[in-house]
């Protein structure tokens, strides 16, 4: 369903509860709200994400709305749903707050429950994340299978400015562990998909990382 059609079903559900005297419609219509509420609050969210990326002023908000989602999707039952909303959990507390070790749970439990539906997209995010704070701990070889694994599922799903995303990841990691060489193999392979993509966003993170491991 649309969400103009939850909404008009919720409408349904309330009259025949009032006016019908059908009881059972008040259970019913927890479900439709809940099934527009959750992706309300995802979409909330991922705004509020974005916006902290840019301005890296936080707000607490992002963080309620991604828990109330996962409390939503839990309830009817919809696992893809919960596991990106803890996927999101997990990156307040790893991108918002710093804390990587408080959002390992949550992408751990958000990956677990998205390779159970196949949910190959967020499974991808998930053991991203799970590189970086492997990355963040100095296990630099577990960074680069889980960073490694991201970009081979964003490559199966032909998400494409992901994986340009995830070959950057990659190349900072190779950087940073003195394999310069292998860095700038996997920019120029995120370049090519880049551009491939129309990914000018990623195009700039390139750009950036040439900089940073030049210098």
């Amino acid at each position: 369903m649309r969400g103009q059609d939850w909404i008009e079903r919720a409408g349904e559900l309330f009259e025949a509860a009032m006016f019908g005297g059908d009881t059972s419609a008040l259970e019913r219509s927890d479900d439709v709200l809940d099934a527009v509420e959750a992706p309300l609050c995802m979409a909330r969210g991922k705004v509020l994400h974005v916006r902290f990326l840019n301005d890296r002023e936080e707000n607490s908000q992002e963080l309620v709305l991604f828990e109330r989602a996962a409390e939503l999707y839990e309830r009817l039952g919809d696992t893809s749903g919960e596991a990106d909303a803890l996927f999101w959990v997990g990156c307040w507390h790893q991108v918002v707050k710093g804390d990587g070790a408080v959002g390992r749970p949550y992408f751990e439990r958000s990956y677990e429950l998205a390779k159970s539906v196949d949910d190959r997209m967020t499974m991808s995010y998930a053991i991203r994340h799970l590189g970086f704070a492997e990355k963040e701990s100095g296990h630099f070889d577990q960074a680069r299978e889980r960073l490694t694994e991201s970009v081979t599922l964003r490559r199966e799903i032909g998400f494409r400015a992901g994986e340009a995303a995830g070959l950057v990841a990659l190349a900072y990691l190779a950087a940073g562990t003195g394999d310069s060489p292998a860095a700038f193999r996997h920019l120029d392979e995120a370049q090519s998909v880049a551009e491939n993509c129309g990914a000018k966003a990623v195009s700039g993170w390139i750009a950036q990382a040439r900089t940073h491991i030049r210098s």
